[in-house]
């Protein structure tokens, strides 16, 4: 069964490379450009793997990781471009 990688980024480009990438190494890419959306998808059917911006419409990054951890234990990968300290310590 081909591992299912959830991708959760707004910026169109972003999302393209990193879609391209997972399928080309034979993964199952799916991508969701809000925090909402990701949130909604995550509670419904976990993936294997979640790769989570945290700069996000609608619900960012950080607030979609401390609501889905309530409810599953998949991995989540934080990914972002912000270069503070505080927020790495928060993921």
């Amino acid at each position: 069964m081909t591992p299912h990688i959830l991708v959760v980024e707004d910026e169109d480009d972003i999302a393209s490379v990193l879609v391209d990438y997972l399928r080309h190494a034979g993964y199952a890419p799916e991508r969701v450009a809000d925090g909402e959306s990701a949130l909604e998808r995550m509670l419904r059917d976990p993936p294997d793997l979640t790769l989570l911006d945290i700069m996000l419409p609608r619900l960012d990054g950080i607030a979609v990781l401390r609501q889905a951890r309530r409810h599953t234990a998949h991995p989540i990968i934080l990914l972002t471009a912000r270069i503070e300290e505080v927020d790495r310590l928060l993921g």
